[in-house]
């Protein structure tokens, strides 16, 4: 019985979190102008944006989590708005990108977060949203866009749909990409509410990569000629970890 109960506690203790995004730390979205290149404090970075007060973008908020995940404080409301255009761009934009020296892009990591919308300023289906995603898109998710007839939240590997589920309002979908940037693959677990990860997709090969400040906590909208409406996407339980995933929506 000893060694069981040695093996139990190993394998709790296993996961060790590289990165932590979970806003337990910030008060509120003007904590985030504390970040510049010359002073690069807090967890996230944030340049990436309109021209606008962060307040017009991005909102923390307990009513903006998963309340399943009871060891997050807030959640994020991320907006796009009529002026959410960065640096001279065509496209609205705005994302977080985690501010850290760990090594989140080396041998096997899981990202995690949880995304929801509501029925106001529901994101527009005729518009492509890339979510959640790398510089060089091995690995996102996507909603909407030219030709997309179905209202669904899809997982894409190098620019092609490997999984999708309805959306929905109100719905909360725990996500963790598995990245084994080491061995060239990535993975995909997912839940909703309060129910544990699952393992949605196994791990495929991919040309896995990044410099570890390019992955963005947000969305990018693509144009389509139509006039601007605000979005709102809800992120919650934004954290980083290594050695073994943690499948319950608290985590770690």
């Amino acid at each position: 019985m000893k060694s069981l109960s040695i093996l139990a506690t190993a394998t709790l203790t296993s996961a060790a979190v590289l990165w932590d995004g979970r806003l337990n730390d910030l008060e509120s979205a003007e904590d985030l102008n504390k970040w510049s290149w010359a002073t690069p404090v807090g967890p996230y970075q944030y340049y990436i944006h309109g021209n606008g007060p962060v307040t017009e973008y991005v909102e923390f908020s307990p009513e903006h989590k998963n309340p399943n995940d009871t060891a997050s404080a807030q959640g994020v409301k991320i907006t796009l708005t009529d002026t959410a255009y960065w640096n001279g761009q065509n496209m609205r934009r705005t994302e977080l990108i985690p501010e850290t020296d760990a090594a989140i892009a080396s041998g096997k990591v899981w990202y995690h977060f949880s995304i929801s919308r509501s029925a106001t300023n529901r994101p527009s289906q005729a518009r492509e949203h890339q979510i959640a995603f790398f510089e060089n898109h091995f690995t996102e998710l996507k909603y909407g866009g030219s030709g997309t007839a179905a209202d669904s939240l899809r997982w894409q590997v190098s620019g092609q749909d490997k999984w999708a589920i309805a959306f929905g309002d109100d719905v909360w979908h725990n996500i963790a990409y598995e990245i084994d940037f080491a061995g060239g693959s990535v993975g995909l677990w997912h839940s909703t509410g309060a129910e544990p990860l699952q393992e949605v997709v196994a791990p495929m090969s991919v040309g896995a990569s990044s410099n570890g400040a390019d992955w963005h906590v947000g969305v990018l909208e693509l144009p389509n000629g139509n006039a601007d409406a605000d979005e709102d996407l809800f992120f919650s339980g934004v954290y980083i970890e290594n050695g073994a995933i943690t499948t319950d929506v608290s985590g770690p």
